[in-house]
């Protein structure tokens, strides 16, 4: 029976996986194993992920432990006291104290600083020649490392400082303040300056948000009629969701977690006036030696970022997809 005569040009093209004629084997040849591929990117994070379990899992269990002792950091023999550091935790004012200036602190930056961030995008992202001039100026305090900014503020705050000076010179002698040494403003001063630095950054990630609004989208609301308040509310706001879950997350933890500027402008005081739990946890672990105890606020403090965490990304999560 004749056959066809070879063909090498089709013999070179031919497809072993989709051409039926192709042979099994071939198949198998040219289809590596669907196991090969899942644990390939397996062995490529396998140092990370062993540095990460070294340099953070293993201390942080092993520190989880010392909640449940009276270790005072230096003397290797402690005792196992179980949940006597928690219960003491709940009956110290000062901790309970922390506990609520920890959480007031977070939820006022948050407000604040995403409000303010929202606002100096929506400035900067208008046609003004001065644009790019001015995200550089606003955005510049974010960089500075946040101690050296809060000694800066701690001089310009302090009774003789600048700020006081200025509403002197403008004829507001009234409203001077010892804005650090005051219980009753001393907590507002520190997320006024907190704000201040970290508004630029917020504002970044919001402007990133409107650029990437299309055009065409205000075009068909102008034509719509709709005003700046309407537009932005029904068109920018839905488009914004993305940003606004970011910036709501970056910073409800970095106001619970809270140490540098508190402890450089305040040292938690005046009196426990400003003390968080950051500030506590090292006061007592460091100053009074009380490790076991630190550590059981440092406890309560993972799982407070945790829950505030999870919770958050949650419910941001549903509304960005209500949105979108």
């Amino acid at each position: 029976m004749p056959t066809a005569p070879p063909d090498p040009v089709r013999d070179a093209v031919r497809d072993p996986v989709s051409d039926p004629v192709a042979s099994a084997p071939a198949r198998r040849r040219a289809r590596p194993s669907a196991r090969r591929h899942i644990a390939a990117p397996w062995w490529f994070a396998a140092p990370a992920t062993a540095l990460f379990a070294f340099v953070v899992l293993v201390p942080s269990t092993r520190g989880v432990y010392y909640a449940f002792t009276d270790w005072d950091g230096l003397d290797p023999d402690f005792s196992f006291v179980g949940l006597d550091n928690f219960g003491a935790m709940f009956r110290d004012t000062d901790a309970v104290q922390a506990i609520w200036h920890t959480l007031l602190i977070a939820v006022a930056v948050t407000v604040i600083q995403n409000a303010f961030g929202l606002l100096l995008a929506l400035g900067v992202n208008s046609v003004i020649k001065s644009r790019n001039v001015l995200r550089v100026f606003l955005f510049a305090p974010a960089v500075v490392t946040p101690i050296v900014t809060a000694y800066l503020w701690r001089n310009l705050l302090s009774p003789d400082g600048a700020v006081n000076g200025l509403l002197r010179a403008v004829g507001l002698n009234s409203w001077e303040q010892d804005w650090l040494g005051d219980p009753d403003i001393a907590l507002w001063s520190v997320v006024g300056v907190v704000v201040w630095q970290f508004g630029g950054y917020s504002m970044v990630i919001f402007l990133a948000g409107l650029q990437s609004v299309p055009k065409e989208i205000y075009e068909a609301a102008d034509i719509d009629g709709a005003g700046p308040v309407r537009r932005f509310w029904s068109v920018t706001r839905p488009l914004l969701a993305p940003a606004l879950t970011i910036n709501l997350m970056l910073s409800i933890i970095g106001g619970i977690k809270l140490f540098d500027q508190v402890y450089a402008l305040t040292g938690g005081g005046p009196g426990h006036a400003t003390d968080t739990l950051s500030t506590l946890i090292y006061k007592d672990a460091f100053t009074l030696g009380e490790f076991g105890y630190s550590v059981a606020l440092a406890v309560v403090l993972a799982v407070i970022v945790a829950v505030v965490s999870a919770g958050q990304y949650f419910f941001l999560s549903r509304n960005e997809r209500a949105s979108s």
